[in-house]
């Protein structure tokens, strides 16, 4: 689950936010395990705020959110690794036969 709060005076660090104005965080725990959850807070500019809170489905928590984010970008990131495998040529490889210590 995540808690939203806007800070009236930003963090020391901003993680990218203006001095002086004020960042939004996200506060995410786990729901599951409450005994030892973990809230960890991730400061982000207004506009992004908004593009988050835009991107959310109806019921949908910022920690669901955030983790579909990042399972997509797992995915380019592999299917661009295999693009750039794919399109090397045979004798670029070498046999593992041939690799030693």
């Amino acid at each position: 689950m995540a808690e939203l709060h806007q800070d009236r005076k930003p963090p020391l660090n901003t993680g990218g936010a203006i001095q002086g104005k004020s960042a939004k965080s996200i506060h995410t725990y786990n729901a599951y395990n409450l005994s030892m959850s973990a809230v960890k807070r991730i400061p982000v500019t207004e506009p992004v705020w908004k593009d988050l809170a835009e991107m959310r489905s109806a019921g949908q928590t910022y920690t669901d959110l955030l983790a579909e984010m990042i399972e997509d970008r797992k995915k380019r990131r592999l299917e661009e690794d295999v693009r750039k495998w794919s399109s090397r040529k045979k004798k670029d490889y070498v046999s593992l036969s041939e690799i030693r210590d």
